[in-house]
């Protein structure tokens, strides 16, 4: 199931797959999931975005077990909105485990999930996105960082680089630039997938795969 060598503790792994190839990992399937898990899929009508939400849950499952030994179908994994204290949505943890780091995301046919010590973030986005007007974009990019992204020979790309930048460091509870300092910022390309992501972590961070 986890295959490769044993993870390193101290290290935060991230894995960005597409959603089919999640979908079609012989270990992995709906069955992992919790009832609630199951119940917000019920209620997901599109099927393509019914598909990308269940392979983030198989994919961070995946994760969990690589990095923790827990099994994937762990009933560990949970949701906690920080805003209304309600369970089932929000941000991912682990019971039990607060030290451990929980982040997934999912765009299009994309899916990300990353696991490892203390607070952590993740962000896929498709390459060939571009993200919203410029008014939306101030809500999580510093004016400094945009206008120089804005300037860029490919302003569209540098853009969607500073985006899943920024929303990485969001999930991490992290915002502006003053939250920095201690913060392990990764970002990538997937050319294969044709997705950009990046992690926001205080550990080193490992890129693995499904």
């Amino acid at each position: 199931m986890t295959g490769g060598p044993e993870p390193d503790r101290a290290t935060a792994l991230a894995i960005v797959a597409t959603t089919p190839e999640v979908l079609a990992h012989p270990d992995l399937d709906e069955g992992l999931l919790a009832p609630w898990e199951r119940r917000r899929l019920a209620g997901i009508r599109l099927p393509k975005r019914r598909d990308d939400v269940l392979a983030a849950r198989l994919l961070v499952r995946l994760c969990v077990a690589r990095v923790t030994g827990l099994p994937p179908d762990t009933s560990a994994l949970a949701q906690l909105c920080p805003g209304c204290g309600g369970q089932g949505h929000g941000r991912p943890y682990l019971r039990g485990r607060p030290g451990v780091g929980v982040s997934l995301s999912h765009a299009d046919g994309l899916v990300a999930a990353a696991v490892g010590p203390g607070a952590l973030g993740i962000d896929v986005e498709p390459a060939t996105r571009r993200p919203g007007p410029v008014h939306v974009l101030r809500r999580l990019l510093p004016d400094a960082d945009l206008a120089e992204a804005a300037t860029a020979p490919d302003a569209g790309a540098a853009l969607l680089r500073l985006w899943v930048r920024a929303e990485a460091r969001l999930k991490a509870g992290r915002t502006g630039q003053a939250d920095r300092g201690d913060m392990r910022l990764l970002e990538w390309t997937d050319r294969h997938r044709a997705a950009v992501a990046a992690v926001a972590c205080t550990a080193r961070i490992t890129i693995g795969s499904v």
